[in-house]
């Protein structure tokens, strides 16, 4: 599924077809877009989806697909659906926390203009 707000919807367990949340789930991964542009990932130029048809391939690179659509749903869970239980907030937390750093690494890197190797 490469439609962002499609997979994100379906990792949080609410089908495509359902719209009552697609405006608050749209505002929440916008928010996430902006965290990602000051970690320098992305477009320089910043990117947001305005109706839910765009891509991850609009979005993403083959090298930090992966790592940028864990880290759009667990931000988009915390801020949306957070758990009630303090061991998952935690664990998600700590998952962050490590993708952030990863994905801060590559963007930095981007930024240099160097290589994964530096």
């Amino acid at each position: 599924m490469d439609n962002i707000l499609d997979s994100i919807k379906k990792l949080l367990g609410i089908s495509p077809e359902y719209h009552a949340f697609d405006q608050d789930l749209i505002i929440h991964i916008n928010t996430v877009f902006v965290i990602l542009n000051q970690l320098n990932v992305g477009p320089a130029e910043g990117f947001f989806i305005e109706d839910g048809s765009e891509e991850w391939s609009d979005y993403t690179t083959a090298l930090n697909e992966n790592a940028v659509r864990t880290f759009v749903y667990l931000k988009v869970r915390l801020m949306f659906d957070p758990p009630t239980s303090s061991a998952l907030m935690d664990s998600i937390n700590n998952m962050l926390a490590e993708l952030e750093w990863r994905l801060y690494l590559e963007g930095d890197n981007k930024a240099k203009g160097g290589d994964n190797n530096e």
